[in-house]
């Protein structure tokens, strides 16, 4: 039998934060004298009495964890803090239903950034704020995920980056502990400056929090219908770097606080991410130029390229610019982009680099095996030997991956969905990137019009994404509850 103290005592701590954090929009709505506020009020007393209760009953001195617990507390967490994220959708406008509201707060907690309100611009200030709350809350927690319970629980190759992380599984949660608030000390570094930049560009300080909270995320939510089409120019260039720095690992950005620059700049996963970034625009911005016959100017050209790519190479899906209207090949390369994603151990989405690079190694020695097969070519991944459960890791994790995508598009195609429209809703969804392209889809990228059953299928798909799938598919094994 397996004790779910030590793994509901977390989620009752957690649960109590959360319920904290819905009183800032509490206090935005009650500031600028919108009744709203007590729906926020109403929320956080529910949430946080909830998340009392929880932690109290389950108080004690938990300094170990076993990987079961590890397994379950990852997806408890993604499972329970959505439920009472959806709260305030519900009890308030914009009144949402439990599968609208549960949508949505999966998708900013999953940092996805797909929207099912149908429209932005009349929404009372305290939702957009809570919104961009669920994804900076969410771009956080996943870090720490990452860095802590995946390499443990070797989900998907993550075993390879366990001496970054932490040394034992017995010791998880004091390491936990550590860990977080040295990745919560960078997050709300990159936080403020992306604010300040902000500011300085010119937004005002409501709209600069909202969107620096979705980018240092990658999540995507906006305050606008025209997402991040409602401030052109400089701000572009800005959230790109700030979308680059939140989806490199931030293992790296902790090191290089520290002094130590070197680990940043000779990693090979953070040099494959930024020459793949330039690969995708130079592709597209020709195509767009000598295929399309496009000549706007050229710095709003490249602007908005860049923009848009590193977008959605990093899973954040802001959109400045309606990128149906670049042709066939452009959508396919920021499809591809998508599915790539960014690095491990960021708030990035998707496969991520870092496992593309194994399986071009694999590939690589597998074409030399059949050359030469009584060769041995040892697998090494930026210096390091890879061992083969890593590898056999990371393998499997590809096939559960794009086997759960295409099992997606076949669902989804079944709700009634224009084949476009499944396509792109499998892909944002699995992947956590945002975007959905087809004729259901409203002017703002809202997916209201999509029947009850494919916002279920899309929330399922994003808490699998976001949890790198084994994590959660290992549950559902009866030998697991056995063991």
């Amino acid at each position: 039998m397996i004790d779910i103290r030590p793994v509901a005592h977390p989620i009752g701590k957690i649960l109590t934060a959360i319920g904290g954090m819905m009183l800032a929009p509490m206090v935005v709505d009650w500031w600028h004298g919108d009744p709203h506020w007590m729906v926020f009020l109403q929320s956080a007393v529910i949430t946080m009495a909830a998340g009392v209760f929880v932690a109290v009953a389950t108080a004690g001195r938990y300094d170990h964890l076993s990987l079961h617990q590890a397994f379950l507390l990852t997806s408890g967490i993604w499972l329970v803090l959505p439920l009472f994220g959806a709260l305030p959708f519900m009890l308030g406008a914009p009144n949402a239903t439990f599968t609208d509201a549960m949508f949505e707060s999966m998708s900013g907690f999953t940092t996805t950034g797909t929207t099912v309100l149908p429209q932005l611009d009349s929404l009372a200030r305290g939702i957009h704020l809570w919104r961009a709350i669920l994804h900076w809350a969410g771009g956080l927690g996943i870090v720490v995920v990452a860095m802590v319970f995946l390499p443990v629980m070797k989900v998907g190759g993550m075993q390879f980056f366990r001496s970054e992380g932490f040394d034992t599984l017995g010791k998880v949660l004091p390491r936990a502990g550590q860990i977080a608030t040295e990745m919560t000390q960078l997050y709300l570094i990159l936080t403020g400056a992306c604010i300040i930049t902000y500011l300085i560009l010119g937004l005002t300080g409501f709209d600069a929090v909202v969107q620096a909270f979705s980018t240092i995320s990658t999540g995507g939510f906006s305050n606008y219908d025209a997402s991040f089409g409602a401030f052109l120019g400089p701000a572009e260039w800005a959230s790109s770097v700030f979308m680059v720095l939140a989806s490199i690992p931030f293992i790296r950005m902790v090191q290089l606080m520290r002094g130590q620059a070197k680990p940043l700049w000779r990693d090979i996963q953070v040099r494959a991410y930024l020459r793949w970034i330039g690969y995708a625009c130079v592709i597209i911005l020709l195509y767009r130029v000598l295929w399309l016959g496009q000549t706007g100017h050229p710095e709003e050209m490249l602007r908005e390229t860049v923009f848009n790519v590193i977008s959605t190479f990093s899973g954040t899906g802001f959109a400045s610019t309606d990128v149906t209207q670049w042709g066939h090949l452009p959508l396919m390369i920021l499809v591809i982009c998508g599915l790539i994603g960014g690095c491990t151990g960021s708030t990035g989405c998707s496969v991520k680099v870092f496992r593309y690079l194994v399986l071009f190694e694999a590939v690589r020695a597998q074409i030399r095996r059949m050359h030469s097969p009584h060769r041995v070519y040892p697998l090494r991944y930026d210096g390091q030997p890879l061992e083969q459960d890593v590898v056999d890791s990371v393998m499997a994790f590809f096939t559960l991956f794009f086997l759960t995508f295409g099992l997606l598009i076949v669902g989804l195609s079944l709700t009634g969905l224009h084949p476009r429209t499944a396509l792109t809703a499998a892909w944002t969804a699995i992947a956590n990137i945002g975007p959905v392209w087809g004729p259901e889809v409203t002017r703002n990228g809202s997916i209201a019009e999509f029947p009850t059953s494919a916002k279920w299928l899309m929330t399922v798909g994003m808490f699998l994404g976001r949890l790198e799938l084994v994590s959660v598919l290992v549950l559902l094994l009866p030998r697991f509850w056995r063991d």
